[in-house]
């Protein structure tokens, strides 16, 4: 047994949604609820019907509204951790971050390396560090997720009816999303879609991946050259489904994987990349237009490119010259 004591729940408790968690998903709920629960067993209990939303069974997705009463079974339960605090230094770098902030919402460019929020071995994310930066704010969810590699601009509500409009942005696609990767390989210019299907999958080892598959879900991204280099095209990207991975097994799927893509790049491609010092993922979430959830006023967000992402698209600026 684990040193974390764990305290037993006995009986089966009902939660009303407050007006403020109105739009968040059944199992973020959950998990931000149940401390100390793996989120394996959160999962679990969704999947076999013993969570019920006024008293139906609902999906890991469903998205809550004020005056659902959510239904949650006995459960073990460990004592909450403490907060884990994240290094000043680390502080200071998200909040020069802070692209825009108001009192609906704030974006960030979040560097590569950090991811969205904790779990799964990692001790604090994103999220987390935000809410240390601004202690006063009662609400901060995260907006929608970016994989823990991949950099640029993320948004992150302060109100339960915004964190609303922007899942229905997302679900209606009406957020525009725009990335900027540099792949392996001459990217023709002719090639300006992807449209395969998608399927996730989990490996002997345990690890999960993402591969095209005729049984998968439906899965489209646009692309545009934006430069070509020897050896490597630097592509706009523009998912227009909202798959995991998607650009990255899009890209694969169309032989000009990520580079620093430590799933869906080869071996011999990634350690070409390791001699000339490419790191690190080169998939950045540059831009974001939306109108804005309480105003409607047509905003458009750029994320610049951090200085780890210019050194090596100068690296391969200096290669194309030799």
């Amino acid at each position: 047994m684990s040193s974390t004591s764990i305290s037993p729940n006995t009986s089966v408790q009902f939660i009303d949604v407050e007006e403020d968690y109105s739009g968040q998903r059944l199992d973020n709920f959950l998990i931000a609820r149940l401390k100390g629960v793996p989120k394996s067993k959160i999962y679990q209990i969704i999947r076999k019907g013993e969570v019920r939303v006024n008293k139906k069974r609902k999906k890991a997705e469903y998205r809550l509204e004020s005056g659902d009463a959510v239904r949650v079974p006995p459960i073990r339960v460990a004592d909450p951790k403490p907060v884990v605090k994240v290094y000043d230094k680390t502080l200071k770098l998200i909040e020069d971050a802070i692209i825009y902030e108001d009192e609906s919402f704030m974006a960030i460019n979040k560097p590569s390396g950090i991811a969205v929020h904790g779990g799964s071995g990692v001790t604090w994310g994103l999220i987390e560090a935000v809410r240390q930066i601004r202690p006063d704010v009662r609400r901060l969810e995260l907006v929608h997720r970016l994989d823990r590699d991949t950099s640029g601009i993320i948004l992150i509500a302060k109100k339960g009816a915004v964190l609303k409009v922007f899942h229905q942005y997302l679900l209606n696609k009406q957020m525009s999303k725009i990335y900027h990767a540099l792949v392996v390989g001459r990217w023709p210019k002719h090639k300006r879609e992807i449209d395969v299907p998608l399927k996730k999958i989990e490996l002997s080892s345990g690890e999960r991946i993402v591969k095209v598959d005729g049984k998968g879900k439906a899965c489209k991204t646009e692309y545009r050259v934006l430069d070509a280099y020897k050896g490597y095209s630097l592509v706009e990207a523009s998912p227009i489904t909202g798959r995991t991975h998607q650009i990255r097994v899009h890209c694969q799927f169309a032989g000009s994987s990520i580079v620093g893509d430590q799933k869906y790049c080869s071996e011999a491609d990634l350690a070409e990349q390791k001699v000339h010092g490419f790191n690190r993922l080169c998939l950045h979430a540059r831009e974001l237009r939306f109108k804005h959830p309480e105003t409607g006023k047509q905003m458009t967000l750029v994320a610049e490119y951090g200085p780890d992402l210019n050194k090596i698209l100068s690296g391969v600026k200096q290669l194309a010259a030799k």
